[in-house]
Parts: C-alpha cells; structure tokens; sequence
C-alpha cells in the first residue's frame, strides 16, 4: 500500500470513528441529516473519507442513506429492541444464576470493585464513564465463569443495543436507580443465592425494558416500527 493510500485508510477511520462515535452517543439523534461539508471541514478531510465513513454505517445500519436527498442518521427500530432484549434477559438472567453458584470469590471482588466505581460515577454524573462500567459489570459475569461463547453472543446484541441503552441513561434519576439494581444483582450472587441473582437480574432489564417502552412513547420521533 502507497504512503498515500495509508492517509487516504487513516482519514477515512477517523472519519468512521468520529461520526459512530457521535451517532452512538445521542451527539447525533435519530434522524438527523448528516452534514458531509460540515464534517469535512471540521476532521480537515476531503468528501472522499466521509463518503467512504458514511458507507460502512450505512452497512452497519447506523446510517440511512437516501438517494436525491442525503444521509439520515437511522432510527432505531422499536421491534429489532424488544426482540433483542428479550434475548438478553433471558440469557442474562440464566448466567446470573450460575454466578451464584459458581462464581469463583475473586469474581465477586471484581464486580464489588466494579460497583465501588460506577457509585463514583454516580456521584459525579459520569454519564460516560458510567456506562463503560455498566458493560463492564455485565461483562465480567461471563468472563469470569469462563462463558466465551456466550460472552460474544451478548457482546453482539449489546453492540445493536448501544444506542438505547445510553440513550436510557439520560432521564433524571436512572444512574442511581441502575447502580442499586446493580448492587442487588451482586448481593444476591455474594451470598450465593441462585433464584434471587436470577430474579434480580430480571427485575433489571424488566425496568430497562419498561423505561425503553416509555421513552419510545415519549419521544416517537427518534424510532421506526
């Protein structure tokens, strides 16, 4: 590969993160028209990386792209979510239960840590940091019982949840409210109680799911059927 076509791949990933990054985290909301001359001149690229950037979203479903009428930020399917997170509490809630039982004592000191951070976070109102701990703490469920498998199934439905899921986590009150049904799911494994880590893992994404139908509700603009 040319020294030039090596800039022309960097722009272009830049271009890419950039604007993920932006539609990922609600900078850019559903349906907002994507300005490729802003975004230009604000990375100091040309059209081509943004082009090539909006293409591999549009792949992603990330991006919708409209002949005679421009890019679009997608909106975020209301079916494809309910699906998804059924799938989600119904596996999660299953791994939860096995924690209980088997998860080894360090794993239970990695989530007490984990919990010890997003309270900071809490505290802070780190929305940012609070959801990369909210992954984590989810995360460390399968990786510490040695679920790779089911690790990269849930790592694949989390990646479609991403923006719902930190979309969720703006409204007035739900970082605390997340943090303690958190810390409920943790006692319950701690003290090796199956039925009540499986049950508090349900409540969770029960909520989760509810605050999704009622954000939906609130704000229809921002989903498709």
């Amino acid at each position: 590969m040319s020294e030039a076509e090596t800039r022309r791949g960097s722009k272009a990933d830049q271009a890419y993160h950039d604007l993920k990054e932006a539609i990922l985290s609600g900078a850019l909301e559903p349906g907002a028209a994507i300005d490729k001359l802003a975004l230009c001149e604000r990375l100091g690229v040309s059209r081509f990386p943004v082009s090539s950037a909006i293409n591999r979203l549009a792949y992603e479903k990330l991006v919708a792209i409209e002949p005679q009428h421009g890019s679009f930020v997608a909106k975020i399917s209301v079916e494809d979510v309910r699906e998804l997170m059924m799938v989600r509490r119904a596996l999660e809630s299953e791994i939860a239960a096995q924690a209980a039982e088997t998860l080894p004592p360090e794993g239970v000191e990695e989530l007490e840590r984990n919990l010890r951070y997003q309270l900071a976070a809490v505290e802070a109102r780190d929305l940012a940091g609070f959801y990369s701990l909210d992954v984590e703490f989810h995360r460390l469920l399968t990786t510490q019982l040695g679920l790779s498998r089911t690790g990269e199934i849930l790592d694949g439905l989390r990646s479609h949840l991403e923006r719902v899921r930190r979309l969720l986590m703006t409204p007035e009150g739900r970082l605390p409210r997340t943090y303690a049904e958190h810390n409920s799911i943790a006692k319950a494994i701690a003290r090796g109680d199956a039925e009540g880590a499986r049950q508090a893992m349900r409540d969770h994404l029960v909520e989760t799911t509810e605050l999704f139908e009622n954000f939906a509700k609130a704000r229809p603009n921002l989903f498709s059927s």
